[in-house]
C-alpha cells in the first residue's frame, strides 16, 4: 500500500523555536565589530551562487576575548538556560565552532531552503542560535519550511534557538532593506572537550566539599 503525506499531515502545536531577546547595545557593538573587521571578511560571492546566498560574513572564534564577543556569548548561555527550562533539553553542549556576523545587501540573504546539519563536517551541531541586529519594518525574517504558521520578522536584539536538523529545515525572507544578524550554533562536545567538562566540575566539586569541611571544622570549634 502507497503511503502519501502532505504538508498539513505534519502540523503540530509545538515547534521547538525560543524567541527571546538581548540587549540592544550588543546588537549595536556586533555591527561595529563587522564594519570595523579587516581580516575575517569572508564575500559569498565565489564561494555561493548569488541567487543562493549573497552577503559579507565575519567569522568569530569562540575564544575570543573581546568584550563586545563575551557580552554576546554571555546572553547566549542565558538563551541556552531558557531552552532548557522550556523544553527540558539536557545535552551537554558547548559553542564549539566559529559563529558569523553576516551582513546582507538589499535583496540579498541566504535565500534557499537548507538546515544546519546537511553535511558530515555538521554533526556534532546540535541547535542552532540567530539573532536579528537591526529592525526591518516590512519583515525580513525566517521562515521554516514545516511550520508555515510560524512567522518572525526582524526585529532588533530578538534572539532565536532552534534543532539542527531536517524539520527545521528555513530560508530568510527577502527585503529591500539591508540586514544585519548573527548566528551560530551549540554543538556536542568531543572526547576531548567531554573530559574537559568533567574535569572542571570535578574540580569545582572538590573546592565546594572543602569548603563545606573548612566550614564545619570553623563553627565546631
Amino acid at each position: 500500500m502507497e503511503i502519501r503525506y502532505s504538508m498539513n499531515s505534519w502540523k503540530m502545536n509545538e515547534n521547538f523555536i525560543l524567541e527571546y531577546e538581548i540587549p540592544l547595545d550588543i546588537c549595536d557593538a556586533l555591527i561595529e565589530y563587522h564594519k570595523n573587521n579587516k581580516y575575517q571578511k569572508r564575500h559569498t560571492e565565489g564561494r555561493w551562487k548569488l541567487e543562493h546566498k549573497e552577503g559579507v560574513d565575519v567569522c568569530i572564534h569562540p575564544n575570543d576575548q573581546n568584550s563586545v564577543i563575551q557580552n554576546y556569548i554571555n546572553e547566549l548561555c542565558r538563551g541556552l538556560d531558557l531552552y532548557n527550562q522550556k523544553y527540558n533539553y539536557k545535552q551537554e553542549t558547548v559553542i564549539h565552532e566559529g559563529f558569523n556576523i553576516q551582513w546582507y545587501p538589499p535583496n540579498g540573504g541566504y535565500k534557499i531552503w537548507h538546515c544546519e546539519r546537511e553535511f558530515h563536517q555538521t554533526f556534532q551541531r546540535s541547535l542552532v542560535f540567530m539573532t536579528y541586529l537591526n529592525d526591518i519594518p516590512d519583515g525580513g525574517g525566517t521562515e521554516f519550511l514545516y511550520y508555515p504558521d510560524f512567522k518572525v520578522n526582524a526585529k532588533k536584539g530578538l534572539t532565536l534557538i532552534w534543532p539542527t536538523d531536517f524539520t527545521h529545515t528555513h530560508r530568510g525572507v527577502i527585503t529591500d532593506k539591508e540586514k544585519w544578524i548573527v548566528t551560530g550554533w551549540f554543538n556536542y562536545p568531543d572526547v576531548e572537550e567531554t573530559r574537559r567538562i568533567a574535569n572542571i566540575r570535578q574540580k569545582r566539586f572538590m573546592e565546594l566539599l572543602n569548603m563545606k569541611e573548612v566550614f564545619n571544622g570553623f563553627t565546631n570549634k
